[in-house]
């Protein structure tokens, strides 16, 4: 009888570490588009902000992109591929006009925003962004219209620095997620073994 109560109580432990690791693989991210840069005209000393900013990031689906900007003077609208690459502004697919706009990822493949102001969007205001499908990879090729800088950029705080966001096509990062998520295991069933002895007792 101490045997079977034993082994429910172990059973009962190993579910919940198995609910605990399906939580810990499905986290979602919301990201600030531009990082400290709020939504706007890029300047002359960062012109390409948002086309490094999507090539810095691997986006997922149930993550987010919020876009800040002051409301009486800037929009952001979801276009098509054509509208982004010609700045059609005309029927765009979506329109975000209260500064502090938020556009959940629903869906794999390539996104494209631009701004709703006339002239914004030929001054590079504007972000493609590709969604990874479930398998890691792109479901689009990236665009090569640009090269990434050597180094990412960083953005010291009086706090120190801001923790990366996971980066696009980072051997390192993956396997450092994956290191984290198999050492997090052995941890998970040691404590489930020490719940059930406790239990036992």
């Amino acid at each position: 009888m101490a045997i079977l109560e034993s082994f429910l109580r172990f059973r009962f432990l190993l579910q919940h570490v198995v609910i605990l690791l399906q939580i810990h693989s499905v986290i979602c991210y919301q990201y600030k588009v531009g990082d400290l840069d709020s939504w706007g005209l890029p300047t002359s000393e960062n012109p390409k902000i948002y086309m490094y900013w999507s090539k810095y990031h691997s986006l997922k689906i149930g993550d987010s992109l919020m876009f800040l900007y002051p409301p009486s003077q800037d929009s952001v609208i979801q276009v098509t591929k054509e509208s982004y690459n010609s700045c059609n502004l005309k029927d765009p697919i979506l329109s975000m006009k209260d500064g502090n706009s938020v556009f959940n990822i629903t869906t794999y493949g390539d996104l494209f925003f631009t701004s709703g102001v006339a002239g914004h969007c030929e001054k590079n205001q504007k972000l493609h962004i590709s969604v990874l499908s479930g398998n890691g990879s792109s479901a689009s090729a990236p665009s090569s219209d640009g090269a990434l800088p050597e180094i990412s950029p960083s953005y010291p705080t009086v706090f120190g620095g801001i923790p990366a966001a996971p980066m696009a096509n980072s051997s390192s990062t993956s396997s450092s997620s994956l290191s984290t998520k198999i050492s997090f295991f052995p941890a998970l069933v040691a404590a489930a073994f020490a719940g059930l002895l406790i239990l036992s007792q």
